[in-house]
């Protein structure tokens, strides 16, 4: 299962992040093809300012004609003239005046002034402005353009206001819908320079996307860069995985969940197997003592190995009928403890002074402490002791206590009862110098069955079933028992029952 999981959870794992190295390798593809465009836009914007340059005439950069610099177009040597013609035509009408006035003048050295000439002026001069028309669509801007406008300054080749705009349009038509920063910037001798671009341009280092500007200068490319970067990024190529994240998450997850599940029961059954055969075999030797005794003494009574006299008889009946009372006892412990877990113990309620109480378990118990030198001290310091309980289920549960402190005690047996009030709650607790209980039985302690591992050794008698008892019976009258020990340094029990106040 753990292979079969493990192996599960890489592919998934594996393909996850397939998925999102495909979104973002999408993503950054999207974002280098609105750079190109962006980039592609700035270089028609200078042919554009070059071919309005020729259409007048000049030369890129140049102001006018003056300059020295000579026409653009080339024109036909052969055709050059002048035509003026002048014609004023003047009408008074009803409402208005109508006035038109021609001009014609005629310059050329080559051809002689008459209707002749001025006819083939005028065929030249259509056939001039049509190779000019044809130059002007026909010519290569993309080298036009080099003349002057590539050496200018790039604060003078870029407008900004013109760059935010096609950003923006570059974005909406490849539908990135994320906010950005940019800045142009030169990489002149190996250290960048901001040109110009937001004011908290700042992007960590990976998260920067650039375009080289200006790619078919005739001079080379310069290191002027386009540089973008979108400060939430990660967040959007998450959320734009994430349709086919989250539901894989949540399965693998739930697998997980089951599997985990799924071994806690089986180590669940496990413990609790060992503990019934533990129980079986501590029953098994705590039963089988007193039938042991009684099957001796029967024998003895019956082989009349011994003398039958009165005092015999009484000693061997009186044996038997102990063992017998002892098998009873450890018979009607599982018997009990099955009727707890069978929701079939109905208790008899009503209010008491558990100082009282435990005043008279307290003089009951004190004769078994004293027959092994031990010491039983009561402490009686709670104020207002009142009650509403089982009187005989807490009683068993007090003797149940001082039985174990007894058991678990060193040679000489020092216990301790004292009862206090602690807010709405009146606190008894138990305390002996035992051997103790290790931190890590603490919370298994008041389960049925369990016994605190001693290997092999079974020098303390029982069931297991002493300290389920006890929780069973606080948790009926809805109180809380807690315990504190150490190894070799005795365990002390309390026990917290809801106050009545009077």
């Amino acid at each position: 299962m753990a292979i079969v999981l493990s192996g599960l959870i890489l592919v998934q794992t594996s393909m996850i992040k397939s998925a999102s190295d495909i979104r973002e390798e999408q993503f950054n593809q999207l974002v280098l093809n609105a750079l190109n465009l962006v980039s592609i836009q700035l270089d028609l914007d200078e042919q554009r300012l070059a071919r309005e340059y020729a259409e007048r005439g000049i030369i890129p950069g140049a102001n006018d004609k003056s300059d020295g610099l000579g026409n653009v177009f080339p024109y036909n040597s052969q055709a050059r003239g002048t035509l003026n013609f002048s014609l004023s035509y003047t009408e008074q009408g009803v409402i208005r005046k109508f006035e038109q006035e021609y001009q014609l003048n005629i310059k050329d050295t080559t051809q002689a002034v008459s209707i002749a000439g001025i006819q083939e002026f005028m065929k030249k001069s259509l056939e001039q402005e049509q190779r000019r028309r044809e130059w002007l669509r026909n010519s290569d801007w993309t080298n036009y353009k080099i003349l002057f406008l590539e050496d200018r300054p790039l604060k003078e080749r870029i407008d900004s206001t013109r760059l935010e705009m096609l950003l923006a349009n570059a974005m909406a038509q490849f539908d990135i819908g994320l906010d950005y920063k940019y800045a142009i910037t030169n990489a002149t001798l190996g250290s960048e320079t901001i040109i110009l671009g937001d004011k908290n341009y700042n992007p960590k280092k990976g998260d920067k996307y650039s375009q080289l500007l200006f790619q078919r200068d005739y001079s080379g490319a310069k290191p002027n860069y386009l540089n973008i970067y979108f400060p939430q990024r990660k967040r959007y190529l998450f959320q734009q995985t994430g349709l086919t994240i989250i539901p894989t998450i949540i399965l693998t997850g739930l697998l997980i969940a089951i599997f985990a599940y799924t071994i806690m029961v089986i180590f669940r059954q496990k413990k609790l197997s060992n503990i019934k055969n533990d129980f079986i075999n501590n029953m098994t030797h705590e039963l089988k003592t007193p039938i042991s005794t009684i099957s001796l003494a029967s024998q003895m009574l019956q082989d009349g190995t011994i003398s039958n006299t009165p005092s015999t008889i009484e000693h061997i009946s009186k044996v038997i009928n102990q063992e017998s009372k002892r098998l009873s006892f450890q018979v009607e412990k599982v018997l009990q403890m099955a009727v707890f877990n069978e929701g079939r113990l109905k208790l008899k309620l009503r209010e008491f002074d558990i100082n009282k109480m435990i005043e008279t378990v307290a003089s009951n118990f004190e004769l078994r402490v004293k027959s092994k030198n031990g010491t039983l001290i009561t402490e009686i310091k709670a104020e207002n002791a009142i009650v509403k309980g089982d009187e005989v289920h807490i009683t068993n549960v007090i003797f149940n206590l001082l039985d174990n402190a007894m058991k678990y005690s060193k040679e000489n047996p020092e216990i301790r009862i004292v009862t206090e009030n602690r807010k709405n709650q009146i606190m008894v607790a138990v305390q002996d110098n035992g051997i103790g209980i290790a931190k890590e039985h603490h919370s298994q302690i008041f389960d049925r069955f369990y016994r605190v591992p001693t290997g092999n050794v079974h020098d303390v008698k029982g069931f297991g079933l002493g300290l389920s008892y006890v929780k069973k019976i606080l948790d009926l009258h809805n109180g809380v028992i807690k315990v504190e020990s150490a190894i070799n340094k005795g365990t002390k029990f309390k026990l917290y029952f809801p106050q009545i106040n009077n």
